[in-house]
């Protein structure tokens, strides 16, 4: 078979593929990948890029590492792909026995999705088939939070922002219920009304909703939002109180992102359904898992067949579960948190001394996140010089500069990835005076 040239697969990229939130008509530039390892990503001239937010925050514990290969590898060698309706097979069941030994006690029920966003529609199944089984049908709403992000389906996209970037199918999708974004941030003085509005909506329609989801501490697609953990302690004490399910979305914070293994534990709280992606096998391969606990899992299963509803082809598939077990290893075998407490504080110091840049609206770090909040945006052109120029892949979104760097970052990568991050900001102030052009998409919203 013919190997494509660079410049050949250029050419076809350009007539052909589709890329993410981007227009056919008028495709943003794209960088060519060649290779990637550790922190970087080479491009097709030789120069390499620190992979400032982690492939879309997934490869945490950097690109290609060795011992996630070599189990994709190895399993390869003996198992590909079966059905998991009719099978199973030992990488499955070695990673449900390491996520059971991680999650706590009785948050036990795994099902295994191919993706984040279809583990968030099967949280959502299995919410609305639990209240079924206890004869409550007309329990099948959901109450989510306004800045909310919860994937690219329809089912996950009606549980996001209702304003945010896929109001063009809002006549498409369900329509849930939506409580005003929690607006103390992490690390702020508590008040109790900044619950009001999610404790009203429980108040007047807990009798047709099934659960609460949120993104836990963290909002990440539709807002760069760190809010307050006593959020989450009222949100579980009252839906315990109407007998709602609360659903965390730890897609993006779980196994580590905000430096502990689950962004819950800054709460002290537990879900009923847990979803995780991403970090679950580093970036190699796509998997999810939607986690429920064993009294939510037992209900379903009381009524009719006891069937859950639902089944993905790619379901458990062996490759990569095989990832996600080395994945999992990975965070036993280095100081994963260190590195990450190391991470947030050099982000923290670094980003906190450009605080009062008249460009700047706010800075939050938590974990191995890093935010400037802008009032002003750089260009799409800008963006892509400053890549080059900086050495620092970033993909600023909405208002939003951000870094989420792989736990394996140095300090000298950090100072790299911060000193860009400020760069855009002093782009975006250049800008200040010149009337943006509408965004071709909502997600990148950086101005031509």
């Amino acid at each position: 078979m013919h190997t494509l040239t660079i410049a050949e697969a250029k050419a076809i990229d350009l007539a052909h593929l589709w890329h993410p939130y981007a227009s056919i008509q008028n495709p943003p530039p794209v960088c060519f990948a060649t290779s990637d390892h550790g922190t970087r990503i080479t491009l097709d001239n030789g120069q390499e890029l620190i992979d400032a937010i982690s492939s879309w925050w997934c490869a945490a514990h950097g690109h290609r590492p060795e011992p996630i290969v070599e189990a994709i590898r190895r399993q390869s060698e003996r198992l590909c792909h079966v059905m998991f309706g009719g099978f199973t097979h030992e990488p499955a069941a070695e990673l449900a026995s390491r996520l059971t030994n991680i999650l706590p006690p009785g948050l036990d029920r795994i099902f295994l999705a191919d993706s984040g966003s279809i583990a968030v529609e099967c949280a959502v199944k299995m919410a609305v088939q639990y209240h079924y089984a206890l004869g409550r049908p007309e329990r099948s709403r959901l109450i989510a939070l306004k800045g909310a992000y919860h994937g690219d389906t329809a089912g996950a996209m009606a549980l996001s922002d209702p304003d945010g970037m896929h109001v063009l199918f809002q006549n498409v999708m369900p329509h849930h219920l939506f409580a005003e974004q929690p607006a103390i941030p992490f690390g702020g003085e508590w008040q109790d009304s900044d619950f009001a509005s999610m404790e009203q909506l429980l108040d007047e329609h807990s009798g047709e909703v099934a659960a609460v989801i949120v993104e836990p501490l963290f909002q990440g697609g539709n807002a760069m939002w760190l809010y307050h953990p006593e959020y989450l302690r009222k949100l579980r004490q009252v839906c315990n109180q109407h007998g709602v399910l609360l659903i965390f979305d730890e897609i993006a914070t779980g196994l580590g992102r905000t430096g502990r293994r689950f962004a819950f534990e800054h709460a002290g709280v537990l879900p009923d359904i847990i979803t995780l992606g991403k970090i679950l096998t580093g970036g190699c391969i796509t998997l999810a898992a939607a986690i429920a606990s064993s009294q939510v899992a037992q209900v379903i299963s009381s009524r009719g067949s006891g069937a859950f509803m639902h089944g993905p082809t790619y379901m458990a598939n062996p490759l990569a579960c095989a990832a996600a077990n080395a994945s999992l290893q990975l965070l036993q075998d280095y100081d994963w948190q260190g590195n990450v407490r190391r991470i947030e504080a050099q982000l923290r110091s670094e980003l906190t001394a450009y605080a009062g840049h008249p460009n700047v609206a706010d800075v939050r770090c938590l974990g191995a996140i890093g935010v400037l909040e802008l009032r002003h945006m750089p260009t799409a052109k800008q963006v892509l010089e400053t890549v080059l120029s900086t050495g620092v892949w970033l993909r600023p979104f909405g208002n939003w500069v951000y870094a989420m760097p792989p736990f394996i970052t140095t300090a000298a990568e950090t100072t790299q990835i911060t000193d860009a991050m400020k760069r855009l900001a002093d782009l975006g102030w250049q800008n200040r005076d010149t009337p943006p052009v509408p965004p071709l998409d909502p997600i990148l919203d950086i101005h031509e």
